[in-house]
């Protein structure tokens, strides 16, 4: 199922609840569910587990993914159902659009992996610029209008450190690296090419 309706959803990254939430369980284990482009990374780390709760019908499991259209989405859906399967576990997994993920959504344990794999992580500050921002509007109705706002995009690119050593004396090759969600860089000390995961 997808859902474009706007949620309010926990915002930012986040950690696995305390034993005494009703989902601890759940959260358990679906953190070994990982990114399967990303095989080091939980889906939770990298920030598209954003919620376990019930639902009209039943349990649902919420996604959101990093980008719309993400190709991996559909596999992501299907690692979550066949991990709630073979425990027993009967719940929805819903797709949801909105809000949009952000990069400031990954933990800080999934930015040192990605390092640790060889992929830059998202700058901090790039992430900022582009930023979407919702601000909530009473309309004519008395209803709430969920109102969009987009910063305008730098023309410098950000400052990447090069994964394998550290070194900020980096170069974009590619806007786009082995996925649309990464960029190709070069380092130019080393000279190891490596990707950089695209702040959102």
């Amino acid at each position: 199922m997808v859902s474009t309706q706007f949620a309010v959803n926990p915002v930012g990254p986040l950690s696995l609840p305390a034993q005494s939430h009703p989902h601890h369980a759940l959260w358990l284990l679906l953190e070994a569910v990982c990114d399967p482009e990303i095989p080091v990374v939980s889906l939770r780390e990298m920030g598209v587990l954003r919620d376990i709760r019930e639902g009209p019908n039943g349990l649902q499991v919420i996604i959101t993914p990093t980008y719309s259209g993400c190709p991996a989405m559909t596999q992501m859906n299907d690692d979550v159902q066949a991990a709630l399967a073979a425990a027993g576990v009967q719940a929805e997994v819903v797709t949801q659009l909105a809000p949009a993920w952000s990069s400031d959504w990954l933990t800080l344990d999934a930015r040192e992996k990605l390092r640790r794999y060889g992929i830059a992580p998202p700058n901090r500050e790039a992430a900022l610029v582009g930023l979407a921002t919702t601000n909530d509007l009473a309309s004519s109705t008395g209803s709430s209008v969920h109102l969009l706002q987009f910063k305008k995009q730098a023309a410098s690119l950000p400052n990447v450190a090069c994964p394998q050593c550290d070194s900020i004396n980096t170069t974009e090759v590619s806007r786009f690296g082995s996925t649309a969600c990464k960029a190709m860089y070069r380092c130019l000390d080393c000279l190891e090419p490596f990707d950089y995961f695209k702040p959102y």
